[in-house]
């Protein structure tokens, strides 16, 4: 297992170098740009987000498709990875991840807008979309192959990314809170998953509507109260959380040693982990709403990244920074969930009991939405036939991932998110010009309203 962790941990030295790290960013930051700072219209994306459409077409409603993108990336990347992230990087990288949420936002705008644009119909109505049809649509048949590689490495990095990390986490905390058997919580998170799944992403949108709301509410709610606790040490934590991300900083005080590169690497590698704006996931499921115009769930889509990061995210980061200042002692040599874990035990008998909470709705959610992503995925590769062998396999990992000891699957993640970002990111930027014109056509020329006269492509599959 080592030797394969290994592979891994080498694969992403090249994987998130300096060429990753500039792709990305520079990615974010062209679209900024270019969508004329589109992170100014994210009110108007908000009110959006809960306004009923009418008249139009798709599979589930606007909220819907965003509480079920948030589904997929309110997980663990939120509570586990941004203390990973402080844990490897030191505290300077809550700021780069910070800072990819803000500019990503843009990116996940723009990455909804072509996944609507491109979107295609089956014959029996089904709306397909993603960074795979739009490249497939968008860039031309000559680039299937492109559009090939980013839904094997979709279908692959699901199992990581929305399954096995997700309800390993979650077993291993209910085990050290509540001392229940991972093959008890795993069983139960299987067949859960399961009974949701098989119902389809109408089923999957309709739970996501419902459980994600009340997630992050309760999950914030924890992370007010200890801030409130550690009132004193906010301050001095934000301090130290931007002077961080620009210089180096030795050992100590509860904290790791950690270069401003490493501050970026994981930073963003978190970031990107947890809001997936440029893995080209959510625009999956943003091709499934019903909206008038790609504009409009564009907006609605983008929301998702300042939810993720912007909040949730950015929460994360200054209770585990502000409790490493408040309490060094208790808090050194601590790593992932178990950094976490100590910050929410903070609160008096209730502490683990939010956390843990907020750790299994946050899986839970994550695995419905992944699920809907890599299926997808490999419908595009196999047709339907695969849909239902590929839930089956998909609940049988749920229960693996529960039980078995998994330190190779966060590197492995890791790898498999640059994979999937490389495709899309690369049509972002060659169809950034139809990401220009579509919101010049709708969003600039105050259109919004207007309905769509392009036609959805028939898919007889």
């Amino acid at each position: 297992m080592q030797a394969f962790d290994n592979i891994f941990i080498w694969a992403n030295g090249y994987l998130w170098g300096p060429v990753m790290l500039i792709l990305l960013c520079g990615t974010h930051l062209f679209l900024t740009f270019r969508t004329r700072f589109i992170q100014r219209y994210i009110l108007k994306a908000i009110k959006l987000s809960v306004t009923k459409e009418k008249d139009a077409e798709g599979d589930v409603s606007p909220f819907g498709a965003l509480t079920t993108a948030l589904a997929a990336t309110i997980g663990t990347g939120n509570i586990v990875g941004v203390a990973t992230a402080v844990g490897l990087g030191g505290p300077g990288a809550v700021l780069w991840m910070w800072l990819t949420g803000i500019f990503g936002i843009a990116t996940k705008y723009s990455e909804a807008l072509l996944a609507v644009k491109y979107r295609v119909k089956t014959s029996d109505g089904t709306m397909l979309g993603g960074p795979m049809y739009a490249i497939e649509n968008g860039l031309g048949k000559k680039w299937k192959w492109l559009a090939v590689l980013f839904s094997i490495f979709t279908a692959i990095a699901a199992f990581g990314i929305g399954n096995t990390v997700q309800a390993n986490s979650v077993s291993s905390l209910v085990y050290e809170t509540f001392h229940v058997s991972p093959y008890i919580s795993g069983a139960i998170m299987a067949i859960l998953t399961g009974v949701v799944i098989l119902g389809g992403v109408k089923s999957i949108a309709s739970v996501c509507e419902k459980l994600v709301p009340f997630m992050a509410i309760f999950y914030v709610a924890g992370c007010v109260a200890i801030l409130v606790m550690n009132a004193g040490y906010v301050g001095p934590a934000i301090a130290l959380i931007f002077n961080s991300a620009f210089t180096p900083r030795a050992a100590g005080g509860g904290f790791a040693g950690a270069t401003i590169m490493m501050a970026a690497r994981y930073g963003i590698a978190r970031g990107l982990f947890s809001n997936e704006s440029g893995l080209g996931s959510a625009p999956i499921v943003a091709a499934a709403a019903q909206t008038r115009n790609s504009v409009r769930q564009a907006l609605v889509s983008s929301t998702g990244t300042f939810w993720d990061t912007v909040v949730v995210c950015a929460m994360t980061g200054l209770v585990l920074v502000s409790s490493i200042l408040s309490n060094p002692a208790a808090m050194q040599g601590k790593q992932g969930a178990a950094l976490t874990k100590v910050a929410f035990a903070q609160i008096p008998v209730v502490g683990p009991v939010v956390l843990t909470v907020g750790l299994l709705t946050f899986v839970f959610s994550t695995i419905l939405g992944w699920s809907y992503y890599g299926e997808r995925a490999t419908e595009y590769l196999f047709g339907k036939v695969a849909i239902m062998p590929y839930r089956i396999l998909w609940v049988i990992a749920v229960f693996v991932g529960s039980i078995m000891a998994l330190p190779a699957v966060w590197d492995m993640a890791d790898s498999m998110n640059a994979l999937m970002a490389i495709p899309n990111l690369v049509t972002l930027l060659i169809l950034s010009g139809v990401v220009v014109a579509e919101s010049k056509k709708y969003l600039w020329a105050d259109n919004l309203d207007e309905k769509s006269t392009e036609p959805i492509r028939l898919r007889g599959r």
